[in-house]
């Protein structure tokens, strides 16, 4: 039998895996504490609003250290002609006991925030990846939590990087809130023209700019987790920091190729 027509399970019989048992609590507490150093020696978690989301890769690990890996199901496409989006089904096999343990479903769209100019293969690639993660999730989803992090893969909250920006108060709310006496101007009001000028709307980066920025971001040497970052703060650079986000993913490429060059 040669590698081409080998099967899933002429595979995996070869495959040493570990022998922690979940059932037990001191091997959960073990394989927490080793979880946890693994994802923080490899930075293989995103922060949103202050709190920690495990990347996939660590997810991965996490179900590797129990004889759990992923399998891809189907892909499915399932774009219209306005959006391009794909649906992922993932299950779980443990090696262990040659038996489907979990399963998990994703999609990913170019409607979604930050991801109108991705590609066909990276919308397809990210509905894989987000259900392998939401696949050990409904898994595994305690052991993460006991390792000290959020119960929720990284590349789900991606769902959720839209927040809604806070209502200007009214006019008449404002000087009921303020006394009377400070409210009395002491010099006289500035002209309109001035005032219409601080209040300028921001100019946010440019159709063209996001799309060079995600591009770059596709480049092999940039990590998933500085994409990941980029990706959940594209929708909020204004046209100068976007210039300054593309200079510096431009000089990290080359000076990550130099450096492979000359180590090559």
């Amino acid at each position: 039998m040669n590698e081409a027509t080998k099967t899933t399970k002429d595979v995996t019989k070869k495959v040493k895996v570990e022998s922690f048992d979940i059932s037990r609590s001191d091997e959960t507490l073990d394989l927490a504490k080793d979880l946890a150093k693994f994802i923080k020696e490899n930075k293989l978690t995103t922060n949103v609003q202050g709190k920690e989301f495990v990347n996939v890769e660590g997810w991965q690990y996490a179900g590797s250290r129990l004889g759990i890996v992923p399998i891809v199901e189907h892909v499915i496409n399932v774009s219209s002609p306005e959006e391009m989006k794909y649906q992922a089904k993932v299950t779980l096999f443990d090696l262990r006991h040659n038996a489907t343990v979990g399963a998990g479903f994703a999609v990913c769209s170019n409607k979604e925030s930050g991801k109108k100019f991705y590609q066909e293969f990276a919308i397809m690639s990210m509905a894989q990846t987000r259900a392998i993660g939401k696949a050990y999730r409904n898994c595994l989803a305690w052991i993460i939590r006991a390792a000290g992090y959020e119960p929720t893969p990284a590349e789900e909250m991606d769902y959720n990087t839209n927040t809604p920006a806070a209502a200007p108060a009214p006019a008449a709310a404002v000087a009921q809130a303020v006394p009377a006496m400070q409210v009395v101007p002491t010099e006289p009001a500035a002209p309109a023209v001035a005032a219409e000028a601080a209040v300028a709307p921001v100019q946010y980066a440019t159709a063209a700019q996001k799309e060079e920025i995600i591009r770059l971001l596709n480049h092999p040497v940039i990590t998933r987790p500085e994409k990941t970052k980029m990706l959940l703060n594209i929708n909020r650079l204004d046209e100068e920091r976007a210039v300054q986000a593309i200079a510096k993913l431009r000089k990290a490429i080359d000076d990550r190729e130099n450096g492979e060059k000359a180590a090559a």
